[in-house]
């Protein structure tokens, strides 16, 4: 396994927080071309609210990584989380560790 330095872990969780927030920018705009189409709509209504929670699960891991790369504990980034059950999946993969 390789040694991952402070700093370089820190630019790293950066970088990963930028995808984070563009992948959810892409779910987002795809959520609204597919929205936009009524036959759609009419077939996959409710199944379109996917699209928000990938989205709003996105933002919060790109939130997390933006709070680590800035030097909060995990405890700190998690606390953060504003979705509960992801909150609690993440408290819990850290007490597994």
């Amino acid at each position: 396994m390789i040694a991952v330095e402070r700093e370089d872990a820190a630019r790293l969780c950066h970088a990963l927080a930028q995808e984070m927030h563009a992948l959810e920018a892409m779910v987002e705009a795809l959520a609204t071309t597919l929205v936009s189409d009524p036959e759609l709509v009419e077939l996959y209504g409710t199944d379109f609210q996917t699209f928000d929670l990938l989205a709003q699960r996105a933002s919060e891991s790109g939130r997390l990584l933006a709070r680590l790369a800035q030097g909060a504990s995990a405890a700190e980034a998690i606390a953060g989380v504003r979705l509960e059950r992801m909150q609690q999946r993440l408290r819990a993969a850290v007490k597994a560790a």
